[in-house]
């Protein structure tokens, strides 16, 4: 089982690996749902800790439609991601259609070549999701998808979180449901979805705000119910 937590902050991703989180997803300005952290963070949370580093690269929170010019810095984000020594990065590219733009998924794979890949919860926000599922499934290098399993908590979206997970069991892809999960309902929420990894935000933090930093007793919590 892979627990993993949002890291905005050093001291956040010292604390996630304290505390026995197995993998940070950094990123910064979570009031715009997270976007690209500065080369400085990505640099000193590499250096800082043994657990796996995977960076969010979004360069705004207008959508998830990137034109040539986003795609450009995206790019050159992703090349220096993989300079400094990160895991992996997180990257979601859709369609003005709201469908995986494989274009540009294409273009940002190139230059990933080598680090981990996790498709973002802009698969929240597709026209279908089974479409999507099937397209992201071509893609060898996206070994997982972070979903709530609709645009919404992941608690709402029980029932399709599990047929993805069914769908998938067999494949290079984890789902990995998160957004709103919270220690109190997670026993149930787990038995019946069943996932192999699971992602916490501000269900993981003090206070449940990413104005406060990790809670070690909710780590702890979230260990003891998933291990």
């Amino acid at each position: 089982m892979i627990i993993e937590v949002i890291g905005t902050t050093l001291n956040d991703v010292k604390e996630a690996e304290l505390y026995g989180a197995n993998r940070v997803e950094l990123c910064q300005s979570m009031s715009e749902d997270g976007l690209t952290p500065s080369y400085g963070l990505i640099k000193s949370a590499v250096e800082s800790v043994n657990i796996p580093i995977n960076v969010m690269v979004r360069p705004h929170d207008d959508s998830f439609v990137y034109d040539g010019n986003d795609l450009k810095v995206m790019c050159e984000d992703i090349r220096m991601i993989k300079k400094i020594g990160a895991n992996g990065i997180v990257i979601g590219p859709l369609t003005k259609e709201g469908t995986i733009d494989e274009a540009a998924l294409q273009a940002l794979l190139n230059e990933a070549d080598g680090l981990e890949v996790t498709f973002h919860r802009a698969f929240d926000f597709v026209k279908d999701q089974q479409e999507a599922l099937a397209t992201i499934l071509k893609y060898k290098q996206v070994t997982t998808i972070l979903t709530a399993g609709g645009n919404g908590p992941a608690a709402e979206f029980v029932s399709n979180l599990a047929k993805l997970v069914e769908q998938t069991k067999d494949t290079h892809l984890t789902i990995m449901p998160g957004h709103g999960l919270r220690v109190d309902d997670l026993a149930e929420f787990y038995q019946v979805v069943k996932p192999n990894a699971l992602h916490f935000g501000t269900g993981a933090r003090i206070g449940h705000t990413f104005a406060n930093g990790m809670s070690e007793e909710k780590l702890r919590q979230i260990r003891e119910l998933l291990m």
